[in-house]
């Protein structure tokens, strides 16, 4: 059974994205809606990014032998971490902020984007 790919995927493409790994965030739809935080990760061919200390999400590991370290176990047990949100359901925040979309803008061979709100340069 063949999984669905992320829109420019098929093609070879690889799609572009307007939020950047330490960007702000805000969640506007799921189970953290209205909540902000720091983006981690970014994965351009799944479209996600994972956002500092939301939609966390529980593995159950067991104990491990470090390898190099004689005689060390790595803990097991619950481990909480950030699971991957859809970029989609983030909006990117100004230096107010506020949420805004992203333009993007361009001068001679530099990319700038733009906060659509307030026209003011993100990078």
């Amino acid at each position: 059974m063949a999984r669905k790919r992320a829109s420019g995927v098929a093609s070879g493409k690889r799609p572009k994205m307007k939020i950047r790994s330490g960007d702000q965030v805000k969640v506007i739809s799921g189970k953290d809606r209205g909540k902000t935080g720091r983006v981690l990760r970014v994965v351009p061919d799944r479209e996600r990014v994972f956002v500092e200390g939301l939609n966390m999400i529980k593995r159950h590991t067991r104990p491990q032998q470090v390898a190099g370290a004689q005689s060390e176990t790595q803990m097991g047990g619950v481990i909480e971490r950030e699971g991957p949100i859809h970029v989609s359901n983030v909006m990117l925040l100004d230096a107010k902020g506020q949420p805004t979309r992203v333009r993007i803008e361009r001068e001679g061979s530099q990319r700038y984007r733009v906060a659509k709100s307030t026209g003011a340069r993100l990078d």
